[in-house]
């Protein structure tokens, strides 16, 4: 199946871009990758001067680390396991019990084609991208007599720890693994054999990855584990054969472009809070989706919610059953959108019960299981049935009709000379040079016909980095544009650190694996200022993957738990006026995008809390084409997601988190409301930041959510009584404004969803775990 991932590549690596205009030193636009079919993916022969920039020993740190450096040899019959190893902690790297979390160690495992054999698990050590060769994708290779719980192991469990593990599973960030082929099928089949154990939580991704397992009747494989964290985003996934193709419990995710062949049960549910599926192709398995359901208590948890869109079945005898019966009441929310049925007995079905939903050669265009609301009514319909069907405008759609979604760019037919690297061009990344004009003077040089290379680093900048329609940015392990200086410093007269594109401006813009920060503190900052907008015809050609705002909570930031004690109001520890505004005239696809405001302290030992202070999350004023694919917002002032104006937006899922601090001080101090951004009003009675704000917007569809609030100042009492903030998501009316909501899930709060600023979906009317969920609202 290696040819799966090949075909996934070819669709997705390759385009031609569009540019406004060239920089100084073109003569042509970039046009098509240039690599001979020999060549190795670029990344593999790149220089590699990428560092951590506050780390004890910097200039000896090595960020980049090929595994056939260390010693493995990728020939199909070595035993690789060590080497890989090697590769993986060499540099006193963050991992095992000695440490919980760190920014300071980040790495590149990079494998060249080939195959490695392995006999124990790969622990995966913190902050770590693990990336195979995007052309020939490498493929590890499990020995006959492996001896582990996984062959890719992101959390192991202590040995005679009584179930504890290595990191803390809701705050196991930064980690990305791209670009594999995992191999079970020397193992026996009765073996107890995984190809990935995925226990992660955010500003993580799986891409374009193949597992590959026995299909021996009654095998034991499993492709995936993952029993609980915070995710998350992964895609671009072919599973083949197994017991379970994968087999997860995780508060929420996104998975988009899933694919599970020849499998008994394609995906086994443990528990949710909610999981948005978007794009998943099952062939030839018995069950498609197995899920534990009828917990909805805390102390019961099962699966909470799923919300699946744009799913092909076929030739599975049941497509999705729960282990328990929704009679009339929640017991697990559904949420089925454009599913395509071939040969299928049973649609929706229930363990040793009747079926819900009878199967067939059919589609189910819109269907839904939980309680369903319209308007201002909060009164509640329990429904098993059709459910009102998501508006999505055409500009969101690809050409087959489903919701549009596009890799994560990585450039496999590209040449090493058709990328310049900004260290090489002046810049030096090394947490404290002003490295604003080298910077600048890259992208005014050669955007457009350059692909720019971030080498590892944080690269400190004083004024706005001005990104033209027509780049493509491509970061090393998240390298980290760090703002600070006085141009950021004043709240009232607020200043743009990256420029997306000049207003109005139109064009390919591809940003990848970077990381946004400040140095505070930077109360005046606006992390990303979006105006570009795809090219006529080419859809997700402006757009973010795997790229992060990350601020305070780390080194270099000037907001640790030093600086910023929890409970505390300090005034350097305000870190940015907003985080992300898409203006009115772009578009965006982003993908797998975290804007966090820390809540803890990455790098103090034992991840001690802070109060850092940012005043806005996401702003979008877009009239669209919109995709927030697996994003999430958390613990800015005034809400984590502003819909201003919007229109034509697809978001799922969007997960949030209310600060910790609040309501000491109340929303939306330290910070004031601003008309100019389209801030919402607060009453003394919203003390608390809004998870999601929506006013004069239309044609969004928000298809799964999680709005947590976890806190009072910091106690977590309000969580017995559900009591932490009263209202979380707020529309301003249903004539002002249109939108369908599915499969939203809360957390800690009284009102679900409000209209007008006043309640409508009270969370007691939707126990379904520790969450309360609402399985659809419309607003007419």
């Amino acid at each position: 199946m290696r040819s799966s991932i090949l075909i996934v590549l070819s669709t997705i690596l390759g385009s031609t871009t569009s540019v406004s205009a060239l920089g100084s030193s073109c003569s042509a636009p970039l046009g098509a990758g240039t690599a001979a079919a020999t060549d190795p993916f670029w990344l593999e022969n790149m220089t590699h001067q990428g560092t951590s920039a506050f780390n004890p020993t910097p200039s000896t740190y090595e960020v980049f680390r090929n595994v056939k450096t260390f010693g493995a040899k990728g020939d199909g019959v070595t035993d690789d396991t060590a080497a890989i190893n090697a590769a993986m902690t060499s540099g006193n790297r963050c991992g095992s019990t000695s440490c919980g979390s760190s920014t300071l160690t980040p790495a590149i495992v990079y494998f060249p084609s080939g195959t490695y054999v392995v006999s124990s698990a790969i622990d995966m050590y913190y902050y770590t991208q693990m990336i195979g060769d995007a052309k020939n994708p490498p493929t590890l290779l499990a020995s006959a007599a492996f001896s582990g719980f996984a062959v890719i192991d992101s959390d192991p469990y202590i040995p005679g720890g009584s179930g504890a593990q290595w990191f803390v599973n809701q705050d196991n960030f930064y980690r990305s693994i791209r670009n594999l082929v995992i191999d079970l099928r020397q193992m026996p089949a009765s073996a107890p054999a995984v190809g990935l154990h995925w226990q992660v939580s955010q500003a993580t991704s799986l891409m374009n990855i193949v597992v590959e397992m026995s299909t021996a009747p009654g095998n034991t494989h499993e492709g995936m584990f993952m029993e609980n964290g915070s995710g998350g985003f992964m895609g671009d996934l072919v599973f083949n054969g197994g017991n379970y193709g994968i087999n997860v419990g995780n508060q929420q995710f996104t998975v988009r472009n899933l694919t599970i062949n020849n499998a008994q049960t394609a995906v086994f549910g443990i528990w949710n809070w909610g999981w948005t599926w978007q794009g998943v192709t099952i062939n030839d398995c018995q069950i498609g989706f197995d899920l534990t359901t009828g917990g909805v208590t805390e102390d019961t948890q099962t699966v909470g919610s799923q919300a699946i869109v744009d799913a092909v079945i076929n030739n599975t005898p049941i497509f999705l059953r729960s282990s328990n019966s929704s009679d009339g009441k929640l017991a697990g929310s559904l949420v089925l959108n454009n599913i395509q049925l071939n040969n299928v007995t049973t649609a929706v079905g229930v363990v040793g019960g009747a079926d819900v939903l009878a199967g067939g050669t059919t589609t189910i265009a819109s269907w839904g299981q939980g309680d369903v609301y319209t308007g201002t009514s909060g009164t509640s319909t329990f429904t098993q049935g059709t459910i009102a069907s998501s508006t999505k405008p055409s500009a969101l759609l690809d050409s087959t009709g489903k919701v549009f979604g596009k890799t994560h760019p990585q450039y496999a037919e590209y040449a090493t000379s058709q990328f310049v690297s900004v260290k090489s061009s002046g810049a030096k990344g090394d947490g404290k040079t002003d490295d604003t004009a080298a910077i600048q003077a890259v992208f005014d040089q050669y955007a457009g016909c350059k692909i720019i290379f971030f080498d590892a680093g944080a690269y400190y900048v004083t004024d706005t980095i001005s990104i033209p329609a027509g780049s493509q940015v491509v970061g090393e392990a998240w390298s980290v544009i760090l703002a600070g200086g006085t141009g950021f410093a004043d709240q009232t007269t607020p200043k743009v650190v990256v420029q997306a594109g000049a207003s109005g401006s139109s064009g390919v813009l591809e940003i990848t694996d970077m990381l946004l920060s400040t140095a505070g503190p930077s109360p005046g900052a606006i992390m990303l200022e979006w105006n570009v907008a795809d090219p006529s015809g080419q859809q997700g050609a402006a757009g973010l993957w795997d790229t992060h705002l990350r601020l305070g909570g780390a080194v270099g930031t000037n907001m640790q738990s030093g600086q910023c004690l929890n409970g505390t109001v300090n005034a350097a520890c305000q870190a940015a006026f907003m985080g992300i505004h898409l203006t009115n005239s772009s578009t965006a696809y982003f993908e797998g995008t975290w804007v966090w405001t820390a809540d803890h302290d990455l790098d103090a030992t034992g991840s001690p809390q802070t109060s850092v202070f940012t005043g806005r999350g996401i702003l979008s004023e877009s009239a669209g084409p919109v995709w927030f694919i697996g994003t999430a917002s958390e613990h800015s002032s005034l809400y984590q997601y502003n819909l201003a104006g919007a229109k034509n937006h697809w978001i799922g899922f969007a997960q949030t988190e209310s600060p910790y601090y609040q309501p000491s001080p109340a929303a939306p101090a330290p910070f004031s409301t601003d008309s100019a951004y389209s801030d919402p009003s607060f009453s003394s009675s919203q003390t608390s930041a809004w998870g999601m704000y929506v006013q004069s917007s239309s044609d969004i569809t928000l298809f799964g959510a999680g709005f947590y609030s976890f806190y009072e100042n910091y106690v977590q009492d309000c969580l017995n009584t559900t009591n932490c903030q009263d209202q979380i998501f707020n529309m301003d009316s249903a004539s002002a404004s249109s939108m369908n909501v599915y499969a939203l899930s809360t957390v800690g709060v009284v009102t679900e969803l409000s209209v007008a600023d006043a309640g409508v979906i009270k969370a007691a009317q939707n126990p379904d775990g520790l969450q309360d969920t609402a399985t659809s609202w419309s607003s007419s």
